[in-house]
């Protein structure tokens, strides 16, 4: 008798749908730890996750001359999106400039060169497999649970509290480089009671 073969379904034992942001008080736990930890370069590229709200693949290919003038930290830059070549700009907040100032300053790294170079010979700067692996551990020893954190959660975090604390959705959509608006509503997840009300404050 012939038997079908079974197939394990691909996201067996594994946390499917979108990862949540980080709340503020899990951003300061994390920086607590990698500043304790003297994690100079980890820090770094927490803080400008948080701020840049920039996908994993742009994060990591990000070039010193993309952050620094001369040597000085911008206070805000443009990078243009791999994933729809469109243009979006984020600032650099204090703690960030200073973060990114102390980790150039122990690498070195030329204007030209990836801010955060691979310490793997087969690529040249970290890749958004190490970088999820790192939010995993960063979110572990916060306390969280490593498990239901990924890259798009640094990415969700601020525009999440800024749609909450502002309620304009065209702003968050601009800071993430959505085309379209209903991306945005997706991504941060609004619920029908924040679309209802948005549509309710809209006069035609």
């Amino acid at each position: 008798m012939k038997t079908e073969e079974t197939h394990e379904a691909w996201n067996k034992g594994k946390l499917v749908g979108q990862k949540p942001p980080l709340r503020p008080k899990d951003v300061w736990a994390i920086r607590i730890h990698l500043q304790n930890a003297h994690a100079v370069r980890d820090l770094a590229l927490f803080n400008l996750a948080i701020d840049s709200k920039l996908r994993g693949c742009d994060l990591v290919s990000l070039r010193v001359r993309d952050v620094i003038r001369g040597d000085q930290v911008l206070l805000r830059t443009q990078v243009v999106q791999r994933k729809t070549q469109r243009p979006v700009q984020f600032e650099l907040t204090e703690p960030t400039r200073l973060a990114v100032s102390s980790w150039l300053q122990k690498a070195t790294l030329r204007p030209e060169q990836y801010l955060f170079p691979s310490r793997l010979s087969a690529s040249p700067h970290l890749s958004t497999r190490q970088y999820a692996r790192m939010i995993r551990r960063w979110a572990g020893a916060a306390g969280l649970d490593p498990t239901v954190y990924g890259t798009h959660s640094t990415r969700r975090t601020k525009a999440t509290l800024i749609y909450k604390r502002t309620k304009n959705l065209r702003a968050v959509q601009l800071l993430l480089g959505h085309s379209k608006v209903e991306s945005t509503i997706r991504y941060i997840g609004i619920e029908v009671d924040d679309a209802l009300e948005i549509s309710e404050q809209t006069e035609i």
